[in-house]
């Protein structure tokens, strides 16, 4: 009888693909998102048994922008190529930056497929609502899985006037819950919305046949979706009402850096311990 070694007893997550999604809601198990940003973050992710890693264009945290506007699509494909290396099981979704699919489906075809063929995601995602159904349902026809996006959608950051619930009023709320519907006749794969009520979450989750993926929108979603700097503590700056920090490693990072350079300076780094 062959061996049987220690992890190999260890229950391993399956494998999340396009139609997990569906799957997932059918059979009631919640769904985890994250993003991730490059090669060892998305190895961490991958480890944790994560089941989306999603590489948002909250990688403006990394390249010091304001907000997802500048985000270029060359970037987020850069980013990730990188991703892809750490990820097996999870699906990796790439998220399309501003200006990459606004102008119709043709940009947004080209757009998308550089990012299954460079980038080696297996879906993307994209916001808003009614105005882009068309666009999605193009892309889904030439096959290529598509999530939605709803709610507070941030590459519209300018005309919100900043990052505002939204879906309060109940035109709004009957207007986001008729996005969500079209998005899901368009043959998106998944819905995120984003700080919107969670009564207004609710409801929309009941009414689609395709999981919602929640981030500040209450604990009746499909799934939910945080950013990897907000959860390990290593984001400076407001912290969002929806933001549970896990950990403080910003911090802790902070911390060993300020030692490491006190022992340079005073000369108790290297040591003969450290020396060839």
């Amino acid at each position: 009888m062959a061996e049987t070694s220690v992890e190999d007893t260890i229950a391993r997550p399956e494998r999340f693909t396009v139609p997990s999604f569906r799957q997932r809601k059918a059979e009631g198990r919640k769904i985890v998102m994250v993003t991730a940003y490059d090669f060892p973050s998305a190895r961490i992710a991958e480890r944790a048994g994560v089941d989306v890693v999603l590489v948002g264009d909250t990688v403006m945290l990394m390249l010091g922008y304001e907000n997802t506007v500048p985000v270029t699509l060359d970037e987020m494909i850069h980013h990730t190529r990188a991703v892809r290396k750490g990820v097996k099981r999870a699906l990796l979704v790439g998220d399309m930056p501003f200006g990459s699919y606004q102008t119709g489906p043709e940009e947004a075809i080209r757009s998308a497929t550089r990012f299954l063929k460079e980038g080696g995601a297996q879906a993307v995602k994209l916001e808003g609502g009614a105005p882009v159904t068309e666009t999605v349902r193009r892309m889904v026809e030439v096959g290529i899985p598509v999530v939605g996006h709803v709610g507070l959608t941030p590459q519209s950051v300018n005309a919100f006037g900043g990052h505002r619930a939204q879906g309060r009023d109940p035109d709004a709320a009957r207007r986001m819950l008729a996005d969500a519907k079209a998005l899901e006749a368009a043959g998106a794969c998944a819905i995120v919305l984003e700080t919107i009520p969670a009564t207004l979450a609710a409801e929309i989750t009941a009414s689609v046949s395709i999981p919602t993926i929640g981030i500040g929108a209450g604990p009746d979603c499909d799934g939910q979706v945080q950013v990897w700097y907000d959860i390990l503590g290593i984001s400076t700056g407001r912290v969002y009402r929806h933001v549970k920090r896990y950990a403080e490693l910003g911090q802790v990072m902070e911390d060993a850096v300020r030692q490491y350079a006190e022992e340079v300076r005073e000369r108790r780094f290297p040591t003969s311990e450290h020396s060839i």
